[in-house]
């Protein structure tokens, strides 16, 4: 192990191990396994715990925990994220299956996307990327979906970042024709991108909202 800095809070290191003890596969555990998982005593474990419970974070029912929603909030992008693609591959496969199109479902991170489920059709594709698969997201549509579900100052704060760069012929890099494209979207509530990416390649996405309405995914 490496050395820990003056600067390293070790409780606050233990509080966040008792969180990171909960799995998929393990989403509800005791005390005792709660130790055992963050390599803490049972007494401290249980003082992170009740705390985790007051704060909202874990719900308690009988000698078992798992952690609430508002866990989401310590890295909503990405655990929202992973939630998402559990909660869709099964709709996207089954789409998949029955238009014989390929489908992903992403997320945008900075200026790219990152593909969370991506589900290839059997014909033979130039786009042959797997799930976590970086693609820009000026040039995409479901970067461009991504993006329509941002208000102005971000979308502001995108364009400020992010370089309009050809991918193909067809790829939109003028400025204001492309941000009347992002306005059509909003508009609209789906984007198609016509060879913009890769040539002969046409791509479709509709946005994924949470229960607020907040544009969370995209699927394309």
């Amino acid at each position: 192990m490496s050395a820990r800095g003056a600067d390293f809070v070790q409780s606050f290191d233990r509080g966040l191990s008792v969180i990171l003890a909960f799995r998929r596969e393990r989403r509800r555990l005791t005390l005792k396994e709660v130790a055992e998982e963050a390599g803490l005593t049972t007494a401290a474990a249980r003082r992170f715990l009740l705390t985790l419970v007051e704060l909202g974070f874990v719900a308690r029912e009988g000698r078992e925990f798992f952690l609430r929603p508002r866990v989401l909030d310590l890295g909503y992008a990405t655990l929202s994220g992973l939630h998402v693609a559990a909660l869709v591959r099964p709709y996207v496969e089954d789409l998949v299956a029955e238009i014989d199109e390929s489908g992903a479902v992403s997320v945008r991170t900075g200026t790219d996307i990152v593909s969370l489920v991506r589900v290839p059709t059997r014909r033979m594709m130039t786009v042959a990327l797997p799930p976590g698969s970086r693609l820009p997201a000026h040039c995409t549509s479901a970067g461009r979906v991504l993006l329509g579900g941002l208000d102005d100052g971000a979308l502001d704060a995108f364009l400020a970042e992010a370089r309009l760069e050809g991918c193909t012929a067809r790829t939109l890099t003028d400025a204001a024709c492309w941000r009347a494209e992002i306005e059509r979207v909003r508009r609209d509530g789906y984007a198609v991108v016509d060879q913009e990416y890769e040539d002969g390649l046409i791509a479709l996405a509709v946005p994924i909202r949470d229960a607020t309405g907040g544009v969370v995914a995209a699927l394309n």
